[in-house]
């Protein structure tokens, strides 16, 4: 089957089986290798991607149910040659360890940021909660995602 899908603003179409994964999608058929594959059990969350501007578990997602949505992945986030205020700030709070829970923490923070640019510690926590960081590095994800808000206000 065909198809058709926006991915970081790029019109994408595409052939392919009634039962593939959208995060297979994004990383085979695409080329995007940002969006990663952990547990394929939704349990670990890397491979958040959002659609239509809310999170989704891309290996709970066939690529048929993304047929005319918008996705969009860590790739998209940068603009203008620009990183995203939630980029900027994990990588100078140190949001990042080994870097492998990185690219869906970045798209839950900017979809939470999206719809409250002054979210509580709790708040933060609990957006993040279906992800999982195996490095521990929850307290530089939450200041990180606390800098970008206050980055975003002071705009």
């Amino acid at each position: 089957m065909e198809v058709s899908v926006t991915i970081n603003g790029t019109a994408q179409s595409h052939d392919v089986e009634a039962r593939q994964l959208l995060v297979d999608f994004v990383r085979s058929t695409v080329g995007l290798t940002g969006t990663h594959i952990g547990c394929d059990t939704t349990s670990c969350g890397v491979c958040t991607v959002l659609l239509d501007g809310v999170p989704v578990k891309a290996c709970t997602v066939l690529a048929a149910q993304a047929d005319g949505h918008e996705v969009t992945t860590v790739e998209g986030l940068k603009a203008d040659g620009e990183l995203h205020a939630v980029q900027k700030a994990f990588k100078e709070n140190h949001g990042l360890q080994c870097g492998f829970c990185t690219p869906a923490m970045m798209l839950v923070g900017a979809a939470l940021l999206e719809s409250n640019d002054d979210p509580t510690e709790d708040e933060i926590r609990w957006a993040i909660s279906g992800n999982l960081c195996r490095c521990t590095g929850y307290m530089n994800i939450v200041k990180s995602i606390q800098a970008a808000a206050a980055e975003g206000r002071a705009q």
